[in-house]
């Protein structure tokens, strides 16, 4: 049943491998980046496919040496061995086979804003960026910082990274939403506990042939960079500000010096922007309930709470609850929470799947 199941995939592998050495292909270079990017998805499960095969001829053979009188004790102990390895090997299959997002090994933008709580909520965007570079570290990623706007404590009020690394969007994708923190403010003399919140946008690092901007379309303004309060960081127009006319979409960066290099970032992240929306446009069209990452910032809507008293964390749509906020925070140990997000919605998708 699963060997026939197998099939279309294997088909679909060869056809691609054919495809990519056609004259026609080699020209196109968008065309290429496709394929390459869908062949190279489907190799782990040709892989394990392969394993599969092995194993269910080594139990048949095993299974014909069951009548031959002096193999007949090696073979029950290979089938021993066996027999539960393919049943592994079937789950595996069965989660590789699932419809693989085309993002999932991209680079992404990580997009973060303080909405409700003041000073505080940027001082918590901080804490919890630096948790996101501690994860990606644990992972071997790069985190690059394209832009920053800070808080006038302490924080962020808004800042935008591109993390770089295999497999970074398939990770960090379900961190998108409103994350709410509980706690006693640096600032806070009567030891209240208050409450904040905070948004994160996951958006994937896209190729240039895969977003064309008509440069007619943009509205482009430079100005004097300035730092924390207004004051300016240096005296030469290099901060740039693009207006994407369309879609009213602002992306603002003044993180280099260079009045062209922070242009050239600011496009990236723009078309990042406009990928994501083009994204929510077509899961909209085909029914997907997806709801935006980046809201309003309020205290509703929220995905996460961390609260800090308690030392607690909890993942509310999959109703988590870890009483180890400390360490996760501190060494960036969101493994334990995004792991169980990812099991979560793999079940959700063979469960629609009937595997």
């Amino acid at each position: 049943m699963l060997k026939s199941k197998l099939q279309p995939f294997f088909d679909r592998y060869n056809e691609i491998s054919e495809l990519l050495s056609s004259p026609e292909i080699v020209k196109d270079i968008k065309k290429m980046t496709e394929l390459s990017r869908e062949q190279k998805t489907l190799e782990p499960l040709k892989e394990k496919a392969q394993q599969y095969f092995k194993v269910c001829q080594d139990i048949e053979d095993n299974k014909e040496m069951l009548s031959d009188k002096e193999l007949c004790e090696l073979a029950k102990e290979e089938l021993k061995e066996l027999e539960p390895k393919k049943i592994e090997i079937e789950e595996e299959i069965k989660i590789l086979m699932l419809p693989r997002d085309p993002n999932d090994d991209r680079n992404i933008y990580l997009e973060m804003r303080a909405g409700t709580g003041g000073d505080e909520a940027a001082l918590f965007v901080g804490d919890l960026f630096k948790a996101y570079t501690r994860y990606a570290e644990n992972q071997g990623w790069k985190v690059e910082i394209v832009s920053a706007s800070e808080g006038m404590v302490d924080g962020y009020k808004e800042i935008i990274a591109l993390i770089k690394g295999e497999g970074a969007y398939s990770k960090l994708k379900h961190e998108g939403g409103t994350h709410r923190v509980q706690r006693v403010p640096a600032t806070e003399s009567q030891g209240r506990v208050h409450t904040s919140a905070i948004t994160v946008a996951i958006m994937p690092e896209v190729d240039d042939v895969e977003i064309e901007i008509n440069e007619n379309d943009l509205k482009i303004d430079v100005m004097r960079s300035s730092g924390c309060g207004g004051q300016s960081v240096n005296t030469t127009d290099s901060a740039v500000r693009i207006t994407h006319i369309p879609t009213g979409i602002v992306v603002t960066n003044q993180d280099q010096k260079s009045q062209h290099k922070n242009k050239e970032k600011a496009l990236k992240v723009l078309k990042a922007r406009l990928y994501e929306q083009q994204m929510q446009k077509k899961q909209e069209e085909e029914g997907a309930d997806r709801k935006s990452q980046v809201g309003t910032g309020d205290r509703s809507g929220r995905i996460r709470t961390y609260n800090y008293p308690q030392n607690r964390i909890t993942d509310h749509r999959i109703n988590l609850t870890l009483y180890r906020l400390d360490a996760i925070m501190e060494g960036g140990l969101f493994d334990e929470i995004i792991d169980p997000l990812i099991a979560d919605h793999q079940a959700k998708m063979l469960e629609e799947a009937g595997l």
